[in-house]
């Protein structure tokens, strides 16, 4: 079994400044105000030797019928659920409160190793105040802790990894392709995810600007695993409307740094935008593989020559970028959401091509003899060999004697014959001229 820690408790007691504190990256957004974590978010610790996963959950509050707040505690169920210890976080200022008592009647049902961690002991004389949570009457050992200074984690992580029967892995997300579900505010990226999923892992609502962290799931199909990565609404800074919001659009820039391949959904009904622009060219610069997911399809009126001119549309809008694939799709009917995600993975297939030397100089100097770059001042512009380069993303460096003339329509000309030949759709291809 994995080693998987959750942290557990009520709203506003420091899971996510304790969740920052043991994978020591300030990875949860963190906010005075109540309720800024609402799905599970994932990092990856290490404690004397030991490697283990940390869930990060949104607080847990009984009886209310706030639809956040009622996904929230299913989220946390499926937390302790998935965990094989669980952290109940507690806040020493405030004592022994009613949710504390709910929730340790929640936890009572788990046969999970539990501790209970008195957050907010920053002080010595406050550590005897944390005897006051075996008011709760759970057979667990308390701590008294300071997520802010990290005091006291020592000992509860020295107790905790005890609980763990292997040692763990130290990354074990290496070397899986990540690929980010991207977008703006309300276009049905959490909704893909949990529709492939097949369980509610991310948080939905109609309510635009439910994700607030990246949320990373594990997938597997067709014998392929990856990484999904579900993120937080962009939108124009104009629009980002609190500083929740605005970490949250940094975490989803963060998601898109680090995914291989992006998925940018967009809604039918409103068509592209000049944010999905924005974003597109984005990840371009950045050499990500990249797929267009149409998403709510099927609530467009359409003949047989709808989809024909809104992928004309788009491309028209997207100008000189013409190497996308588009796929028109219905989360909600789960109408070709399966085609999404087998089409990311050849993106990220061919993101990985190499091509060998040989084979690439026999085709792409065939081309050039027919096809020779324009003379300047009488002077002929030869290419005489072209090899891949090691790069983050299909890179080519074509050896000539004058790489200064090589004009941008005959590279346009370049870049075509090599994707016509060798299949790069969905990715950026940069070409290099050097002197030889």
């Amino acid at each position: 079994m994995a080693n998987i820690v959750a942290i557990v408790g009520r709203p506003n007691v420091g899971k996510s400044t304790f969740f920052n504190r043991l994978i020591e990256k300030r990875e949860a957004i963190m906010d005075d105000v109540s309720g800024v974590t609402r799905d599970r978010h994932y990092g990856y610790a290490e404690w004397t030797g030991h490697f283990f996963t940390v869930i990060d959950t949104g607080g847990y509050v009984t009886g209310s019928e706030d639809k956040f707040e009622s996904q929230i505690r299913k989220q946390v169920k499926l937390a302790i659920d998935e965990a094989s210890a669980v952290i109940f976080l507690v806040d020493i200022r405030d004592g022994v409160t009613g949710m504390d008592k709910d929730f340790a009647n929640v936890l009572r049902t788990s046969k999970k190793p539990l501790f209970i961690a008195a957050n907010k002991t920053d002080t010595p004389d406050k550590t005897l105040m944390a005897n006051e949570f075996y008011e709760l009457g759970l057979e667990a050992e308390i701590f008294p802790v300071s997520a802010e200074n990290g005091s006291g984690t020592g000992e509860l992580l020295d107790e905790l990894v005890k609980t763990f029967e292997t040692p763990g892995v130290e990354d074990p997300n290496a070397g899986i392709p990540k690929i980010a579900i991207l977008g703006r505010p309300n276009v049905g990226k959490s909704s893909l995810i949990n529709a492939l999923l097949g369980e509610e892992r991310s948080i939905v609502t109609d309510e635009a600007g439910t994700t607030r962290d990246s949320i990373h799931s594990h997938y597997k199909m067709y014998n392929k695993h990856f990484i999904l990565i579900d993120t937080a609404g962009i939108r124009k800074k104009g629009k980002v409307k609190d500083d929740i919001e605005f970490y949250s659009v940094l975490r989803s820039l963060r998601a898109l740094e680090e995914s291989d391949v992006v998925i940018i959904v967009i809604d039918a009904q409103q068509g592209m935008e000049s944010q999905d622009v924005n974003l597109i060219s984005l990840a371009e610069r950045q050499g990500k593989g990249i797929v267009i997911m149409v998403n709510k399809w099927d609530l467009v009126e359409k003949d047989s020559k709808t989809a024909e001119k809104f992928k004309k549309d788009m491309l028209e809008r997207l100008a000189p970028i013409d190497y996308i694939p588009m796929i028109f799709a219905s989360v909600l009917e789960k109408q070709r959401i399966f085609q999404v995600v087998e089409k990311a993975m050849q993106v990220y297939e061919n993101k990985s091509k190499k091509i060998p030397t040989s084979k690439l100089n026999d085709i792409m100097l065939r081309e050039i003899q027919h096809n020779p770059p324009a003379s300047v001042r009488g002077k002929f512009v030869q290419i005489k060999y072209v090899t891949q380069v090691n790069a983050r993303y299909p890179s080519f460096a074509f050896f000539t004697n004058m790489p200064q003339f090589i004009m941008e329509s005959y590279e346009r000309f370049l870049e075509n014959k090599i994707r016509d030949h060798f299949d790069f759709e969905g990715v950026p291809v940069r070409l290099i001229f050097k002197k030889k």
